[in-house]
């Protein structure tokens, strides 16, 4: 059963940082890409990040470029997200993601981590 489990949220005032991590277990992490979305209270899913299986190649969405980073431990089987000089656009619940049967379309999440950027 694929598991996905992130951690590392919390409430932090505008400016400043987070690290989120997600654990994945159940299926072959070093061969997904992998990515981290968002959502915001009343809002849809947005994506946030992307991570190739290796870790080679990362995308980022232009709302968040330049303060937050992507990476993955495929020997821990863990994805991580590193945010800073966060805004209080920001506040969400971010989720990791991997991609399903038919791509990102049918993507598996896990339970999410709330991130709350408040003053």
């Amino acid at each position: 059963e694929v598991q996905l489990v992130e951690s590392g949220g919390g409430l932090v005032q505008p400016g400043g940082s987070l690290r989120l991590s997600c654990a994945a277990s159940g299926f072959t992490f070093s061969t997904h890409s992998m990515r981290w979305v968002r959502q915001a209270p009343g809002a849809g899913f947005e994506w946030v990040s992307i991570i190739s299986s290796g870790g080679e190649t990362t995308l980022y969405a232009d709302s968040v470029k330049g303060r937050f980073t992507i990476s993955r431990d495929n020997a821990k089987k863990t994805l991580y997200l590193q945010l800073n000089s966060l805004k209080t656009e920001d506040t969400a619940m971010y989720y990791c993601a991997k991609p399903g049967d038919s791509g990102w379309g049918n993507e598996v999440r896990g339970q999410g981590t709330q991130v709350t950027v408040s003053s």
